[in-house]
Formats: C-alpha cells, structure tokens, sequence
C-alpha cells in the first residue's frame, strides 16, 4: 500500500462535513496542503441530512400554514393540501444547489486532494483510503455523527424511523410517535403537525427542549398545545409494537399511544466505531474523542472538531472549530472558542434562540447577582405585524455584562446575530441602550429589552 504519489500533506482530513471542509478551506488560505477524505458527499449531515433538508421542510410547513391563515391578513388564498413530491424536489433543489457549489469550491483547489472512499486511521499521522495511504503532519478527525436509537428499539425504516428516513418519506402520515422532545424532535413535530399529521411527542425528560431556559420551554409547550401537538413529558418510553396499521408505543405508567409511524430522535451518537482512533491511542469516553480547549487529542498533531468532540452537535460549531484548527496548525494562536457563546436555533413554530447562560445556569454561577427581564414581543411593532406571541428574556449580572438570551416567537432565529456579539464581546445592558436598532424590526425588541435591564424602559411589557 503506497502514499499517492509519495506526498506527504500538511493536513490529512477525515471527514467533509462541516468541520472537515472548513478545516480544509481555510488550511489552504494559510498556505498548507490538504487531503480530505470523504466517505460519501461532500458536506456531510448538514447539508445532505440535517440543517438544510430539515430547515426546507419547515420553510414548506410555514407556507401551509400562512396559506391556512391567510384570511387574516385580507388575503384570500385556499389551501389544498400538501404535493410531498412538490416539496421535496424544492428541497432537494436547495440541496443540489449548496452541493455544486461546495464541490466546485473543494475539488477546484489546487492545494486539496479530494479522496472519495472511507478512510481508517491506521498510524497516527496516516489514513487508508481504497489501499492507499495518506501521511499527514497533522491529522484532523472529523466523521460526524449518526441518528442514535435507544436499546431494543429495532429501526426498520418504514414504520419505526430516524430523521435520515423522514426526509426522505414520499407522503404525509397521518399520525406519528416523536420519541425525544429535544432540538430534531420539535421541528419534525411542528413540520407534519402544520402538515396535517396528528403528532404526539413522548419525552422522558420533565419538559420539551430542555437544554433551553425553563421560561422557552413553558413557552414552546403552551404554543404546542395551542397548535394541537401532543406531548407527554416525564413519561419514558418503555417499549414498542409494529401492529398492522403502524406502530404501538407503550410509556411508564402502562400508557399506550398508537400511530403509522414513530421517529427516533434521541440525539445523535459519534461517528466513530471502526475508524481505528482507539487502536491509535486516541482517548475516547463513550464513543467520544477527548480534546483539550485547543481542540488536540492526546495523541501530538492529531485533532478533532465538530459531533465527535463532546459538547453542542451543531454544525456552525464544527465550522468554527475547523477554521480554528486550522489556525492552530499554521501557528497563528486563534483565541480559544467560548461553547457558551455559540449559537443555538430550533426552527419549530415558534422558534427558538438562545445563547450564553440560562437563568438556572447562571444563578449556580453568580447566585443574587443575577437580573432578568422578560420583553414580551406584544409589545414589538413587527411582531404585531407578523401576529407572533413571544418574549425575549435576559439573563443579567448586577453591575456586569448580559451573560444569557433567551427568545422565543416567529424568526428569532434571525435576531442571534446580534445576541451572540452582545455575549461574546461581554456587553453591558446600558452600551446595548445606547445602540440604535431599525424600526419596525423584532431587532428593536432586543434594544427595548436592554433598555429595560439597564433601568430605563421606554415600552416595557413584562
């Protein structure tokens, strides 16, 4: 088994998703050569199974939804169901169109050589691919993540199913199981809900998306409830059937639910089994590879970035950490990632944006120090216009910078940008005041709610 050509690559990349090719692009920016190998499509979860196909079915879902509710706006418009043919070739054309240009860039670069196959660490500075092996000085490991399922529960995809299967299902259901009310759960729940689907949630945790602030999720599930999706929280699921019809779930206590189908979406587990990270020497926990703040394993010049490394499974995350991780390889020093300070959307209806320190969090942090302030969105110009309830809520400390945003309503996910440079740059209410936000724009809730937490409300809506 020989080196291609006998080269040996600044960078060997396992992995093209998020993390892998942002390693990638910027590696060569620096000016160093890079072998990035890639399993299946380049761009990996994100674009092909996760963030793009599942954000296209909910831009679909809002469709349906505003046609159904048009009349009040004074538009008169008659929804005839949902073409799932029609939808998904709009998001497979997203799809298609991401990848072009993502590959295009990637096999274009003289500086990457693009590997098709599936690689195995087998030295801690060389991957096999196809019976050839790439030496890098630097590793980076980057395989991603899969849709995990709980033991016992046999996912055979038709009747008991995981996201992958769901983005691909060629009708609407006429009821589903959700099993997990986290991030993946809530969106397909809210996408087959404003479907036509009848949808039930079953989470064992005491309350939907409970990563979130206790005040998001009281929000979500009062929203949910208004919107007739039904949820069961505190209630672990015990077991399921496949009956003629579809499938049976039975929770503690004895409940049963029946529908046509039930998604798995407990979360996503490492990619990691069989790549040979742990014959290398690599530490894992849990299937997990360890790293220290600057993303190194405890192997020299072997790294690791995005759903492999304990922590948030998000794709900008992984993103980042390859921009970093580049960096770090061509000696520049980046300034370590804060995990607090990353983003975090869930684009169910309504949507969910947050960032930094939940109220719970930051009490354990700063006890009495900490200020809140809820900003009802009843009180936003544009919010009244789009007919979204909501909030923004702050988590503040006395004399100190604003160190959690909470929001939740139609589009937050739109209004990060802003929150996340107020947590990262350690803001103080008051300089946020001073800033002038467009009106109308939700933007002008984030200014109002500072206001208020500064000690000056103009509008305050509590």
């Amino acid at each position: 088994m020989s080196q291609p050509n006998g080269e040996t690559f600044d960078i060997v990349i396992l992995g093209a998703g998020s993390g892998g090719y942002a390693t990638a692009l910027r590696a060569v920016q620096l000016g160093l050569t890079v072998a990035l190998i890639e399993k299946d499509k380049l761009g990996g979860t994100c674009l092909h199974v996760g963030c793009i196909p599942t954000k296209a079915l909910l831009h679909a879902a809002e469709v349906a939804d505003e046609t159904r509710e048009s009349e009040q706006f004074g538009v008169k418009a008659e929804f005839h169901g949902i073409d799932m043919a029609g939808v998904n070739s709009y998001k497979d054309g997203v799809i298609s169109r991401l990848y072009k240009g993502l590959s295009g860039m990637l096999n274009g670069n003289k500086s990457i050589t693009v590997v098709e196959g599936e690689g195995k660490l087998v030295a801690p500075n060389t991957v096999e691919v196809n019976g050839n092996r790439y030496v890098g000085r630097n590793v980076v490991l980057a395989s991603g993540s899969f849709s995990r399922s709980l033991p016992g529960l046999d996912v055979d995809g038709e009747k008991i199913i995981t996201s992958e299967h769901a983005l691909k299902l060629d009708r609407v259901p006429k009821s589903v199981i959700v099993l997990g009310g986290g991030v993946i759960g809530v969106e397909f729940a809210s996408v087959w809900s404003s479907f036509g689907a009848e949808v039930t949630i079953i989470e064992a945790l005491p309350r939907l998306v409970a990563a979130e602030d206790a005040e998001v999720s009281k929000a979500v599930e009062r929203a949910f409830r208004k919107r007739k999706i039904n949820f069961k929280v505190g209630k672990p699921f015990e077991k399921v059937e496949k009956t003629e019809n579809g499938v049976r779930a039975t929770i503690q206590g004895g409940e049963v639910v029946e529908a046509e189908l039930l998604l798995v979406a407990v979360g996503r587990g490492p990619r990691t089994q069989g790549l040979g990270y742990e014959e290398q020497g690599i530490k894992m926990e849990r299937g997990f590879v360890l790293t220290d703040e600057r993303l190194r394993t405890n192997v020299p010049n072997v790294f690791a970035v995005g759903d492999i490394v304990p922590g948030l499974q998000l794709a900008h995350r992984g993103f980042q950490q390859g921009i970093f991780v580049a960096e770090e390889i061509a000696g520049q020093n980046p300034a370590v990632i804060d995990e607090l300070g990353i983003p975090r959307v869930t684009y169910s209806n309504p949507e969910i944006a947050s960032v930094g320190l939940t109220e719970a969090k930051a009490r354990e942090q700063y006890g009495d120090k900490v200020k809140t302030y809820n900003y009802n969105l009843g009180g936003n110009g544009k919010s009244q216009i789009l007919k979204t309830t909501g909030f923004i809520k702050l988590v503040g400390v006395e004399d100190g910078p604003v160190v959690g945003v909470h929001m939740v309503g139609a589009r937050v996910g739109e209004l990060i940008g802003e929150a996340q440079l107020i947590y990262n740059w350690e803001a103080f209410p008051g300089e946020v005041a001073q800033l002038v936000h467009a009106h109308p724009t939700q933007n002008e809730a984030l200014g109002e709610a500072h206001l208020a937490l500064a000690g000056k409300p103009l509008h305050a809506h509590a």
